[in-house]
């Protein structure tokens, strides 16, 4: 099933909820969509996120059963937090993002409806800061749990040590 087709089945359920077909401009040309260049995917208002996913899991046409990555993106002025759907009993797939405020990142946890995302969503939160309200152990899973910041965000500055550690290397290339 092409994306334009996962959109049109969302449309039909949320008519008036901001929901939006979009392709990005850079990576590989889609299969879906070969005219735009860029994956096809579709942007989902935070609100809205829970039932948006619960639908394309229990809907039998698109059965996305399996949540493969939940990951952010920084783009300076929000972050984007990007699902990637897929269906083993039709064998295909979707990607869905989220936009968030920078300042005030949260989003509703989708580990009830795949609990894979329980471990997805704190790696998110550990290194880009996103809050996922509902999470049942939202803490920290890569960094230390005194850890200073989120280091994957891209106005993240690091600090010249850690418990007395330096945090920098000399390079090798030298």
């Amino acid at each position: 099933m092409k994306t334009q087709e996962v959109f049109n089945t969302i449309k039909k359920q949320f008519p008036e909820d901001g929901i939006e077909l979009k392709v990005g401009k850079t990576g590989p040309i889609a299969k879906d969509d070969p005219e735009h260049g860029g994956d096809s995917f579709i942007v989902i208002p935070a609100a809205r996120i829970v039932e948006v996913c619960e639908l394309l899991k229990t809907l039998d046409s698109l059965a996305f059963d399996c949540l493969s990555d939940e990951t952010c993106v920084d783009r300076k002025d929000n972050l984007e937090v990007v699902y990637q759907l897929f269906s083993y009993r039709h064998n295909h797939s979707v990607a869905l993002k989220v936009i968030l405020d920078r300042e005030n990142p949260k989003v509703q946890t989708v580990e009830g409806i795949w609990p894979v995302a329980n471990w997805l969503e704190r790696e998110v939160y550990d290194l880009f800061g996103v809050n996922y309200t509902g999470h049942s152990d939202l803490r920290r899973i890569m960094m230390p749990d005194d850890w200073v910041g989120h280091p994957l965000r891209k106005d993240y500055k690091e600090e010249e040590e850690y418990h007395g550690i330096s945090t920098s290397r000399p390079s090798l290339l030298q």
